[in-house]
């Protein structure tokens, strides 16, 4: 089986089977109450996951207690995992996902869709439904947070898509959290404004280039623009859609498990009104985040499904989260930074340490006297292009980005402290941001407000000659028997 035969989630884990040592099943019964995450961050977590874990396989559990649906987990956990099943290289991901932007194949319809093969109507319990998993003790309740919502604007028509985290709040509500900017939430607004509720579906368990499409983000993706069709230009084949069977939204034909429902307007919910912990569930930058006082609420109107689904889930923070988000966050700064100086920016990483949108890591290409200081520039366009950017590094072409060390390497013997550092204090970033608060700094005016900070670790272009790399001899390793 080849990476171009994926279009859906089932495809995608049997290409995985064929892969050694990318996707690991269990039946060793597991509860979805805290220990399927226990597990699963100790097997291929990663950053900031603690204790700190490798990256590892994606994990099926085919027996979770009190269930009858498998999980899985982790299928994005991996950069090389994440660029086997795109059909791309490490390196290349950012390529592949602005070329597929530059290329859309718009969504079709389809009559019948997997999607659809079993029809559930109300009344129904969620809960004893679907194995949501509870990632701690400490979490608000079950979540589903692989669960890409889809409606459309009531004013216009316009479709968007985009993943946020559904708390089970009842035996057919949840509700839903939104990140100041978000699409769905300015269609929900609208429509609260008319005291209209907001048809909605929330599509589960889906080929891998669409939740990655899902995450791009404004400016790159503005209001009206359906990141499905960038999906679509992953796959160079359209992303098939449904008719929902009890609302006017549509879902993903070919998802596992599609959960119908509309956005109840004026209507909130506090998010831990189950457990009063004062907590959400561990939020991407690896704390526990803190549960919101009043969010909006979704009534689940239908739950259609395949025959014999599976739930597929995330597990708090860790690579999965930043292969998601921050691949496209690099397409979006190499786009940006490539319209206004084309060929400098070789190539970007969003760290794992900073979630996929806190770090970036620049490749920059200096190859003339007057390219010193357009570094920073490029640093610069980067936080215009992705604003919820925090830390920018800049390093040169010899320095591998996707390996830490090579970038502490340069940041200990091409930085000094007082001249490499740029501070750009006063402007506003993500939310979740745990130090970006007057009790932290001084400096912060209030809750959100941070520094953005530029660390140049670049050679200045006049010293290039002194900063070399010692050059080995190429060897053939296989003479040797590695």
């Amino acid at each position: 089986m080849l990476a171009t035969d994926i279009n859906d989630l089932r495809s995608a884990l049997a290409f995985l089977e064929t892969i050694p040592g990318q996707l690991v099943s269990t039946s060793e019964p597991v509860d979805s109450v805290a220990e399927l995450a226990g597990v699963y961050r100790l097997v291929g977590g990663g950053t900031p996951v603690a204790p700190m874990s490798k990256t590892g396989p994606a994990m099926l559990f085919n027996c979770v207690k009190g269930y009858s649906m498998p999980v899985v987990t982790g299928l994005l956990a991996s950069r090389r995992r994440t660029a086997l099943l795109l059909n791309s290289r490490i390196d290349r991901l950012p390529f592949d996902l602005l070329d597929a932007l530059n290329h859309p194949f718009p969504p079709v319809f389809v009559d019948t869709a997997p999607s659809q093969e079993v029809v559930l109507r109300p009344p129904f319990d969620l809960r004893t439904l679907i194995p949501a998993p509870t990632n701690t003790l400490q979490d608000a309740g079950p979540y589903f947070n692989m669960g890409l919502v889809r409606a459309h604007d009531p004013e216009t028509g316009e479709a968007d898509v985009t993943i946020h985290r559904l708390c089970v709040q009842g035996p057919d509500l949840l509700s839903i959290y939104f990140a100041p900017g978000r699409h769905i939430d300015a269609f929900r607004a609208k429509a609260e404004a008319l005291n209209r509720p907001l048809p909605v579906s929330i599509s589960m368990g889906l080929d891998p280039a669409i939740y990655l499409a899902a995450c791009f983000e404004p400016p790159t993706t503005p209001l009206g623009l359906d990141e499905l069709t960038i999906a679509g230009g992953l796959r160079r084949r359209p992303v098939e859609l449904v008719r929902c069977v009890s609302n006017e939204a549509s879902a993903l034909a070919r998802a596992e498990i599609v959960l119908e429902g509309e956005i109840i307007p004026n209507e909130r919910i506090r998010e831990d009104v189950q457990t009063n912990t004062g907590f959400c569930m561990p939020e991407f930058p690896g704390y526990l985040g803190k549960a919101q006082p009043a969010l909006p609420l979704i009534r689940v109107t239908a739950v259609t499904h395949r025959r014999n689904p599976i739930l597929q889930t995330i597990i708090g923070p860790g690579e999965e989260h930043t292969n998601l988000t921050g691949v496209p966050t690099e397409a979006s700064i190499l786009r940006a930074v490539e319209h206004s100086m084309p060929g400098k920016l070789r190539n970007v990483y969003s760290h794992s340490a900073g979630g996929g949108k806190y770090l970036a890591i620049l490749q920059f290409r200096k190859s003339e006297p007057r390219d010193e200081g357009r570094q920073r520039q490029a640093a610069l366009i980067a936080f215009a292009a992705f604003p919820e950017l925090k830390h920018v590094i800049l390093v040169d072409e010899d320095v591998n980005i996707f390996d830490s060390n090579e970038v502490l390497w340069a940041m200990t013997t091409r930085y000094q402290g007082d001249v490499s550092t740029v501070f750009i204090p006063g402007v506003r970033c993500h939310p979740l941001d745990p130090s970006q608060s007057p009790d932290f700094s001084r400096s912060i005016p209030a809750p959100g407000v941070s520094c953005k900070t530029i660390f140049d670790c670049t050679v200045p272009f006049h010293l290039k000659d002194h900063f070399r790399r010692a050059q080995f001899l190429d060897v053939d390793l296989s003479r040797f028997g590695m």
